[in-house]
């Protein structure tokens, strides 16, 4: 298996340094021997270091696209030789999986989880995956890699439940389930031959910084990113008087279903809500004009927005958008709706389009609720 830690050593990387440099600094946030290091920070290092695609903002299976190997990060505390750990959350799903009970929802679980890690594998063209994995102890840090396999669905076994949670294996790896949190937790385990860096925690890394600062003849510029100019989010569904979600049946991503004529079933777009054109006029080129469209594979379409009102965004030919996002990553056969539970399972809801400062346009998934959170923080209404 590979490991990250020999390929930085044998190439004098960045990646063991940047780690070490950032776990010195651990006496900002704690007295403790043992090294603090944020997650997203983890993160950010791992796919810098590596050139790697960032893929944990977008809230799939795998937190980084390193030359197509999906990649799984976890930093924790260890004090012991294993730890369990979050895989993933099913919130969406809770009222699905409270009508299972012992190996029926064992059963569930992975079915769900097996199904986001396949969907992850269809968004950013995945063909192997691993857990990297940097466990935190007491002046050290331990480095290695293991499996990131589905869980095997016909070996599972030793279910136990209680009133809190529920276990259960597949000979592989060791699972539970925490009821309140709809969470599915694994144990990993630290191997014999993890890498193990030493960390001298500094002691005052206050007057550490305070003298950067000193020594620094200019101030940093910061970029941030901006809603409405560097990126919007679009809604794959609409909202009843009640506020519940749907997908529509005869417009959007099932447009294919409309009356009046006979249409392709690859005749879909994706809605542009009128809220996005009235505090974002200038995101999307006019309406009707070209514009190039990636997706997280790195093809590229043509797109365009257009229709009454500019309300849809479609690509050139339609059926692209159709290929990719029905066929490819919801799995839907031709003339199979699209439906909200479809989404729920796979954890997903709407998309994220973002437009570097040259004006080229990429499209991502975003989360369940994006859109939602999106526009209640410009403070619009929901």
């Amino acid at each position: 298996m590979i490991s990250f830690a020999e390929i930085d050593k044998e190439n004098n990387g960045n990646y063991l340094n940047l780690l070490s440099a950032v776990s010195k600094l651990s006496g900002l946030f704690s007295e403790s021997s043992v090294p603090y290091i944020n997650y997203r920070v983890a993160e950010n290092i791992f796919c810098k270091s590596f050139n790697a695609d960032n893929l944990s903002r977008s809230d799939i299976a795998f937190d980084a696209n390193y030359n197509s190997l999906g990649v799984g990060l976890k930093t924790f505390v260890c004090p012991s030789n294993y730890k369990i750990e979050k895989i993933a959350e099913f919130n969406s799903l809770s009222k699905t999986l409270s009508k299972y009970q012992g190996k029926d929802l064992a059963l569930k679980l992975a079915e769900f989880r097996n199904e986001r890690i396949e969907l992850a594998k269809r968004l950013y063209n995945i063909k192997d995956a691993l857990y990297h994995i940097v466990a935190r102890k007491e002046n050290k840090l331990y480095l290695f890699e293991t499996d990131y396999e589905k869980i095997d669905i016909d070996k599972i076994q030793n279910v136990k439940q209680n009133g809190t949670s529920l276990k259960f294996d597949d000979v592989n790896n060791d699972y539970s389930f925490n009821f309140s949190k709809s969470t599915l937790f694994r144990k990993f385990y630290i191997p014999d031959n993890a890498f193990i860096l030493p960390i001298d925690i500094i002691e005052d890394p206050y007057n550490l910084l305070l003298s950067l600062l000193k020594d620094s003849g200019h101030k940093y510029a910061v970029q941030k990113k901006a809603s409405g100019k560097n990126y919007i989010i679009l809604p794959l569904y609409g909202l009843t008087k009640n506020k519940q979600k749907f997908v529509f049946r005869k417009s959007g991503l099932n447009q294919w279903n409309a009356g009046g004529r006979k249409r392709d079933p690859g005749e879909v777009y994706i809605p542009i809500p009128k809220e996005i054109h009235k505090y974002f006029p200038d995101f999307f080129p006019q309406r009707d004009k070209d514009f190039e469209l990636k997706i997280p594979t790195g093809e590229i379409f043509k797109a365009k927005v257009c229709q009454d009102n500019s309300k849809a965004l479609m690509t050139n030919p339609n059926k692209a958008l159709a290929d990719w996002l029905l066929r490819g990553v919801f799995q839907l056969q031709e003339r199979e709706l699209l439906t909200i539970e479809k989404m729920n399972i796979l954890g997903f809801d709407s998309v994220i389009i973002y437009k570097d400062s040259k004006g080229n346009y990429r499209i991502d998934k975003a989360k369940l609720d994006s859109y939602k959170n999106f526009i209640i923080k410009l403070g619009m209404d929901v």
